[in-house]
């Protein structure tokens, strides 16, 4: 069985001094979106990525996709893997985990990881970095219904973990 080995992080971020949202506010139409891309630091078989749920203001489904991602067109190719979690007011200051377990991840490639959530309003850790402290494994992606494409930042994170099979 091939998740019978240890789970190892490859990679994290786990600080977090500022929060960014994902879902849908009750009272509007715009659904907002979240992410993260990285450089893949080794060779191996993805287990789950998890991500620090700061609040929960309303509880629902959210769903993670994992893409190959095109650093230079700023692109998100097809989603390699996907887990859709349910969470509510118990998940509130917990590390979210998503199960990806059929991903086969490759060194120094890049990839990305997209949140939503059509019926939930979510809270994410995430850090904000000084401006001489640049990240240097990826960039947050943040988005929204109106502009799908989104923006990348280079001076923001999310707080992740990414862990394969050793």
């Amino acid at each position: 069985m091939r998740n019978a080995g240890t789970i190892r992080s490859i990679l994290s971020q786990t600080r977090n001094n500022t929060t960014t949202w994902i879902g849908h506010l009750q009272n509007e139409s715009v659904d907002h979106f979240s992410g993260q891309t990285f450089k893949c630091p080794d060779d191996g078989y993805l287990d789950n990525i998890q991500v620090y749920a700061t609040m929960i203001q309303r509880p629902g489904e959210v769903l993670m996709t994992l893409h190959e991602f095109n650093h230079d067109r700023k692109n998100w190719n097809s989603s390699i893997a996907g887990y859709a979690l349910p969470v509510n007011g118990e998940d509130e200051g917990e590390w979210l985990t998503f199960p990806l377990s059929n991903a086969l991840l490759e060194k120094n490639k890049l990839y990305g990881f997209r949140l939503q959530s059509h019926d939930a309003m979510i809270g994410l850790g995430e850090l904000a970095r000084a401006n001489d402290e640049p990240c240097t494994f990826g960039q947050e992606w943040n988005a929204d219904s109106n502009n799908r494409a989104g923006v990348f930042f280079n001076w923001f994170s999310l707080a992740f973990k990414v862990e394969m099979v050793a």
